[in-house]
C-alpha cells in the first residue's frame, strides 16, 4: 500500500521532478549531455559477464568503495563492477579514479519507469547500497527481479531515523529485502534492527580502509618551497561563516607564532572571489590558487580555491581543522587528515561523520572545540607544541588502522553472496 502511494505521488508530480532537473542542469547540479541517465537510459554498452552494481550517493561515499573495487576486480579480471552516483562532483572524480573494469554512471530518478530502464540494460548479478541511500522503487524492483542485495557501511542519521519510524511498515518491507546489511557502528546497526532489518552485522567503517588522497608530487614540492620555515595550519573543507572564524583565528595567533601561514579551502571553490574580497578588505595579505598566486614570505592566508587538491593540503599542513563543523552543516570526512599524519580539530557539528567523530573523541585522536574562542586556543596549542600535535596524529593514525579488516571481512561476503552460499 505504502508503495503503492509513493509512486501514484511521484506519478503526480512527473512534470515537476523533469522541471527540477532541468533546473539542476542550469545550476551545474546535473549534467546535461549524460541527463538521459537519470532517465533510465544508459549511455554505455553492458559489457558481457559477471556485473556487480554499487550504488554511492555522493563523493565520501564513492571514495570510500574505491577499494573495494579494486579487490573485487582483482579476483576476477572477468567481472565488471557498476558504480552509480548522484552528484556531479562525484562523477568527475569516478572518472578520474576507477580502475579499469569499472564504470560509472548516474543513478536513474526513483520512478518505476527510469529504473525498470535501468535494471532491463544492466541487469546486475548483485547490488550493493553504500551507507544511507534507501530509494523504494529502486529497491523494490531490484528484488522482484531475484537480484541479491546488500547494504553495506550502513549508518542513519537521528533525522533519517525519525523520519523512517512514521512510514509504518514501509522501511521494514525495504530494509527485509536486503540478503546482508554490515553497519558503521552499533548505534546504526540498533536503529536499523529497530526499524525491522535482520541479523545487522557491526564490523566498522569501510571508510577506514580507504587510501590517502593522492596528490601531484611536483606540487607539492612547489608549495614545500615557498613555505618553507612557514608554521601552516589548515582550515579544510569551510563553509559559509567558517573563513572568517580562520581568518580571527590567524589574527589572534600571528603575533605569537613567527611566520604563522594560514591555508583556507573552501568547500565551495565558487565562493573564492567572494572570499578574497572579504579576506582583503579586512587587511590580510591573501595569495589565491587558481589565480596561481605564489605564497610570499608577507602572505597571511592561501585560499586554495581548486579541485583535487585536499591531498596535497593535507599533507603540506600538521594542523588542520575540518570545516562544516562550527556552522551547522554536519561537518566534512575528518578521516581525510587522520590518515595523513595531521592533528585534526572540529567544531560540535559533526552529525555527517558522527560514529567516525565519536571514534575519534573517545581514542583522544581528535579535538573538538565548541566556538571560535576555543579553536584558537585548541590551534595555538596543536601549532607551538610538537609533541602534543605529535601525539594527537599518531593516536588518529591508529583509529585508522583498526578499521582496516573491515575490506577483507566485506569481501568474503559478497563473494559468498555472489556464489548463493549461506
Amino acid at each position: 500500500m505504502y508503495l503503492s502511494l509513493y509512486n501514484g505521488l511521484l506519478k503526480l508530480v512527473s512534470p515537476a521532478i523533469h522541471r527540477h532537473l532541468k533546473k539542476r542542469v542550469a545550476e551545474g547540479k546535473e549534467d546535461e549531455t549524460r541527463l538521459d541517465e537519470r532517465l533510465g537510459e544508459p549511455s554505455r554498452n553492458r559489457p558481457a559477464g559477471e556485473l556487480i552494481w554499487m550504488h554511492a550517493a555522493s563523493v565520501g561515499e564513492s571514495l570510500s568503495v574505491l577499494p573495494l573495487i579494486n579487490v573485487l576486480l582483482s579476483r576476477n579480471p572477468e567481472r565488471t563492477v557498476l558504480i552509480t552516483t548522484g552528484s556531479v562532483t562525484s562523477a568527475r572524480l569516478m572518472e578520474e579514479r576507477l580502475p579499469t573494469g569499472a564504470i560509472h554512471q548516474f543513478v536513474p530518478i526513483d520512478t518505476k519507469v527510469a529504473v525498470q530502464g535501468f535494471l532491463d540494460h544492466w541487469q546486475p548479478q548483485l547490488a550493493i547500497w553504500v551507507e544511507s541511500e534507501i530509494w523504494p522503487n529502486l529497491i523494490s524492483e531490484t528484488s522482484r527481479r531475484g537480484i541479491p542485495m546488500m547494504l553495506i557501511n550502513a549508518r542513519i542519521t537521528s533525522n533519517s531515523f525519525s523520519m523512517w519510524r512514521k512510514t509504518g511498515g514501509l522501511i521494514k518491507r525495504i530494509l527485509r529485502k536486503f540478503d546482508y546489511i554490515h553497519a558503521q557502528s552499533q548505534l546504526a546497526a540498533d536503529r536499523l534492527e529497530y526499524l525491522g532489518a535482520k541479523d545487522v552485522e557491526v564490523l566498522g567503517n569501510l571508510k577506514f580502509s580507504s587510501p590517502p588522497l593522492p596528490f601531484h608530487t611536483e606540487r607539492f614540492r612547489e608549495m614545500t618551497r615557498q613555505t618553507e620555515r612557514r608554521k601552516i595550519w589548515l582550515a579544510a573543507s569551510t563553509h559559509k561563516g567558517e573563513e572568517a572564524i580562520a581568518a580571527a583565528t590567524h589574527l589572534a595567533l600571528s603575533p605569537k607564532i613567527k611566520g604563522l601561514l594560514t591555508i583556507i579551502v573552501p568547500r565551495h571553490p565558487d565562493r573564492a572571489d567572494e572570499i578574497m574580497d572579504k579576506l582583503q578588505e579586512a587587511g590580510f595579505k591573501v595569495a589565491q590558487r587558481s589565480r596561481r598566486q605564489n605564497i610570499e614570505p608577507d602572505t597571511d592566508i592561501y585560499l586554495a580555491d581548486t579541485m583535487g587538491e585536499m591531498g596535497l593540503f593535507y599533507r603540506l599542513a600538521d594542523v588542520v581543522f575540518v570545516g562544516g563543523s562550527l556552522v551547522d552543516k554536519g561537518g566534512q570526512n575528518p578521516l581525510e587528515p587522520a590518515r595523513l599524519n595531521s592533528a585534526i580539530m572540529f567544531g560540535p557539528y559533526m552529525s555527517n561523520f558522527n560514529e567516525i567523530a565519536t571514534d575519534l573523541l573517545q581514542n583522544r585522536a581528535a579535538l573538538q572545540v565548541k566556538d571560535g574562542t576555543e579553536l584558537v586556543q585548541a590551534a595555538y596549542s596543536l601549532i607551538s607544541e610538537v609533541k602534543v600535535r605529535g601525539a594527537l596524529a599518531e593516536r588518529a593514525d591508529e583509529v585508522v588502522k583498526s578499521g582496516e579488516a573491515v575490506l577483507s571481512k566485506l569481501v568474503v561476503e559478497i563473494e559468498k553472496t555472489l556464489s548463493g552460499k549461506e
